[in-house]
């Protein structure tokens, strides 16, 4: 068995690449469930780029820092293989996080294939070692996932149980706590011994290679960290704002309605919810169904101020009516009492959220 040890500074600074990175993946992440399909999947893309691109350039600024007596490489394809499975593993997570309802279990799962995936990354990593190879039993691998699986749960209860700056500070920390401590953990039960024959896969990639490689990857997560930092600080500096603008003139003489030839003015705290109805709209106000000339793009923007939200992409809802809510397998439905001509609104699944939180729930 070969003695080794490794360098204070290396070890520090892999810490530091491990929480840069899990800030920038978590606040990049920050409100993206409300986006459109399209947009939601490029965000979780880089999070998951930066996140698993984190996870192996903390390991290898850590292997970095191991100091052994011999010379020792890299077998360059299974080292862009462990970067390769770390970023896959953690784009999985973060979809089932952004396009599956956020419960218990899919949180507590997401956890899991992200603390699976620090481990495989890192023994991966550990496997690309050329004239060096690593010795390790299964208990050794099963204390390093044990380690890794709990903070990882930790650190995804925390960034999303409630998305705020605060616990998205905390789950930084956690994740930044459990790719360090499974990376020293399993380390820590490893030995190592000499090997005469390669057996390499790929091309050699000696340290200073490798070093030049992860020194471009930390460049990238630092100016990603320094990016998403600014604009986590900006919101501090915003209340002066007056807290509600000038109220349109139309909307201070109700929403219009017509009836019998003649336009009427309903009060919004009256209507229970508005239906898209080709360029325009209909009114549900108790036992009547009456026609507004407003779009519902146009009901939308007016009606945002009394609390209306879009539930569906042809209805508006007013909270203040809505008798019950049942959730559905990934959307919802709103039930009303008192409002003959309509009984329930479909609550599609990018509105869930929003409709969930206006109600309480």
């Amino acid at each position: 068995m070969l003695d080794y040890s490794h360098n204070a500074w290396l070890v520090a600074a892999s810490l530091a690449v491990a929480l840069m990175a899990g800030f920038t993946g978590l606040y990049l992440t920050h409100g993206a469930s409300k986006l459109e399909s399209q947009r939601r999947k490029l965000v979780v893309a880089l999070a998951a780029v930066v996140l698993g691109g984190g996870i192996w350039s903390m390991h290898f600024v850590a292997m970095l820092g191991l100091q052994l007596p011999i010379l020792f490489y890299y077998d360059a394809l299974i080292t862009l293989i462990s970067a390769l499975v770390a970023i896959l593993m953690v784009g999985l997570a973060l979809l089932l996080l952004h396009f599956r309802p956020r419960t218990h279990q899919t949180m507590t799962g997401a956890g899991v294939i992200v603390g699976l995936g620090i481990v495989v990354m890192h023994y991966i990593g550990m496997a690309g070692m050329q004239l060096c190879r690593p010795v390790y039993s299964v208990l050794d691998v099963v204390l390093a996932t044990l380690a890794s699986v709990a903070l990882s749960v930790a650190a995804i209860w925390v960034a999303y149980g409630n998305r705020t700056q605060r616990s998205i500070l905390l789950g930084t920390v956690c994740f930044g706590l459990a790719v360090f401590t499974m990376h020293f953990v399993a380390t820590g039960l490893t030995d190592f011994v000499a090997s005469d024959s390669p057996g390499g896969a790929g091309p050699a990639l000696d340290n200073q290679v490798l070093a030049m490689g992860v020194t471009v990857s930390v460049f990238l997560i630092c100016g990603a960290f320094l990016l998403t930092g600014i604009s986590f600080i900006e919101p501090q500096e915003e209340p002066a704002l007056p807290e509600v603008p000038p109220e349109p003139v139309s909307l201070r003489a109700g929403v219009p309605f017509e009836r019998e030839g003649q336009t009427f003015f309903a009060e919004p705290t009256s209507i229970a919810a508005i239906r898209a109805e080709g360029h325009y709209t209909v009114l549900y106000m108790g036992a009547e169904k009456l026609f507004c000339p407003w779009s519902i793009t146009e009901a939308e923007a007016r009606l945002q101020p009394d609390g209306f939200l879009r539930a569906h992409r042809s209805y508006l809802v007013n909270p203040r009516h809505v008798s019950g809510f049942e959730r559905h397998k990934d959307n919802g439905t709103c039930y009303f009492d008192g409002t003959d001509a309509l009984t329930k609104v479909p609550v599609s699944r990018s509105r869930l959220t929003d409709i969930r939180e206006a109600l309480g729930l």
